[in-house]
């Protein structure tokens, strides 16, 4: 049975009139949900899985904006139904998921008719606004050495993080190269070691 928190909030008539109007949508690794400049066509609902958001910018580098879970909303989604502007941002499937899309039409009749679900909708949008507005911060006011040494420090209960060096260098918003060199640097000072698609750290590593 289909469960989306957004969905109870829903009084009963209503939520079996957005039920039999949902579209069920399975999407695999690597499957693009959407792309800058596209049209939205509905809400997407996940279910389960993973799905990554980024921007690319002129300059080529990418930035991953924020991640999708289950029983998570797509805030770029909101934001170009409430406008009526194409996405700026593309969507990638991490891990395959399940996705009910709640199309135009539905989400503005919802909107109309629900006070709980038009509040339900802004206050997962404002939660998310203030999760990006904190990554413009890191971005404009932290060094890049800084915010590498945290993301990796967050990890360091792993062990070992599987990913690459360009991956690395999306997730931060960076070049590869300048990941690359300061992860040498950080090997340097033995706190981790480098292999091919994979960062080991050592005992020297903080924790």
């Amino acid at each position: 049975m289909l469960q989306h928190s957004i969905l109870e909030t829903l009084p009963g008539p209503l939520r079996r009139e957005a039920l039999s109007g949902l579209q069920p949508l399975h999407f695999e690794h690597g499957k693009i949900l959407f792309r800058a400049g596209d049209p939205c066509q509905g809400l997407p609902l996940v279910l389960n899985g993973s799905v990554k958001v980024q921007m690319t910018g002129l300059s080529g580098h990418s930035i991953v904006l924020y991640r999708m879970g289950a029983d998570e909303i797509c805030t770029l989604s909101i934001g170009c139904l409430m406008t009526g502007d194409g996405f700026r941002a593309e969507a990638v499937v991490e891990d395959d998921a399940e996705v009910y899309m709640v199309p135009r039409g539905l989400f503005d009749r919802l909107m109309d008719q629900s006070a709980d679900f038009r509040l339900g909708i802004m206050e997962s949008y404002g939660r998310r606004l203030n999760d990006l507005m904190l990554l413009v911060e890191e971005v404009a006011f932290r060094r890049m050495d800084e915010r590498l040494f945290q993301w990796l420090e967050a990890r360091v209960g792993q062990g070992v993080i599987t990913i690459t060096h360009q991956e690395l260098a999306v997730e931060l918003g960076t070049a590869r190269e300048v990941v690359s060199r300061l992860l040498k640097e950080f090997e340097r000072k033995g706190l981790l070691r480098l292999a091919r698609g994979k960062i080991e750290f050592t005992d020297s590593f903080p924790r």
